[in-house]
């Protein structure tokens, strides 16, 4: 599969699917005009890439620092297809990063991983540059 590398923009993330490597990351702010336009081509893509994956292991890193209750769902979404996965056979491993004086951030990714049966999750704070 092909690596899908989308720049972030003022109300999009960044997003790095490295699917060679099993590295998949999304970070930044998310609250884009059309969120279903934005996570729908990222849903089709990871949902091939998780049936490539089998038994396999993937990392999936989220470094948001903003988003939206429509880009809640979609997190959600992507979730969901990662602890299915998991459910399959799969070694997931969700990565939550927050910046530590974002308290809402890290209850956020709390939240998120609660909801998770099969995939493992991780909450961690971001280690600042420099």
């Amino acid at each position: 599969m092909e690596t899908i590398n989308i720049p972030a923009t003022d109300r999009s993330p960044a997003i790095a699917f490295d699917f060679n490597n099993n590295h998949l990351k999304i970070s930044g702010e998310s609250y884009p005009e059309d969120v279903t336009d934005f996570y729908n081509p990222l849903f089709q893509a990871m949902d091939a890439y998780l049936v490539a994956l089998g038994n396999g292991h993937c990392r999936f890193d989220f470094e948001l620092i903003y988003f939206n209750s429509s880009s809640a769902k979609a997190i959600m979404t992507l979730m969901d297809k990662l602890d299915e996965a998991a459910d399959g056979g799969a070694s997931i491993d969700i990565y939550w990063f927050y910046d530590e004086e974002d308290d809402t951030m890290a209850e956020l990714g709390e939240e998120f991983g609660e909801d998770l049966e099969h995939a493992t999750f991780h909450l961690e704070k971001m280690v600042a540059d420099g």
